[in-house]
């Protein structure tokens, strides 16, 4: 879904073993006239099933799940429907939940202490590639990702940029030109993985860039190394 359809109604699969907390966000979800539930599932098996039969736009996740946990049915998914945005619903906001379910594919990270209007603002964001945070999931990431000594400095940019690249983007540009992957990107920069890849796209076409090695050649001729 494009950001020119985000009026359409969202199709939306709920996973959580807690059958009251399923039902809960089914009945919470379908009072809103933009979103429909399509499927609920119990573990991340029936997760991974229930997509793959009803091509959803999103799913609401839950980390702490029977059969297949959350991070490795997030991981199933993004490696075998990627256009299925990914947002996590959970009790757990340890940095070690978090920074795998985003390095496994969510694109949002929420507690089960957000209201209603929240948990359909993450959904309809993630569906048209933004990523949305919990505050408390980002004070735990700052807490433990924050700088570290080893960590490469941040790059310091011109004012002008080339080809009309964003300051975002030519950051990311300067990181990949300096070899950083890209759940490191997204750790440092506290991205999605699939943000860092719409980044990325977005960079290479605005440069002209066919790969890691054209980048670094461009971010070279134009003074940004």
């Amino acid at each position: 879904m494009t950001e020119a359809d985000a009026s359409e109604t969202l199709r939306i699969v709920v996973a959580d073993d807690q059958a009251s907390v399923r039902e809960g966000l089914v009945v919470l979800l379908d009072l809103l006239p933009d979103i429909e539930v399509v499927a609920a599932a119990a573990n991340g098996e029936e997760a991974v099933a229930a997509v793959a039969e009803s091509h959803p736009d999103a799913i609401l996740l839950d980390l702490h799940m029977p059969v297949l946990d959350g991070i490795e049915t997030a991981r199933r998914l993004n490696r075998d429907h990627p256009e299925v945005a990914i947002v996590v619903l959970t009790t757990y906001h340890d940095d070690t939940s978090v920074l795998a379910a985003l390095r496994a594919g969510a694109r949002s990270y929420l507690t089960k202490d957000a209201d209603r209007t929240e948990i359909a603002q993450a959904l309809r964001g993630a569906v048209t590639g933004l990523s949305v945070l919990d505050p408390g999931v980002q004070a735990a990431l700052v807490a433990a990702v924050g700088p570290r000594p080893e960590q490469s400095p941040k790059p310091s940019l011109p004012d002008e940029l080339p080809d009309r690249l964003t300051r975002r983007e030519a950051e990311i540009l300067v990181m990949i030109a300096r070899g950083v992957t890209n759940p490191d990107i997204a750790a440092k920069l506290y991205l999605s993985p699939h943000t860092v890849k719409s980044h990325i796209n977005r960079i290479f076409a605005k440069t002209g860039s066919a790969d890691r090695s054209a980048v670094v050649q461009y971010a070279n001729e134009h003074g940004l190394l």
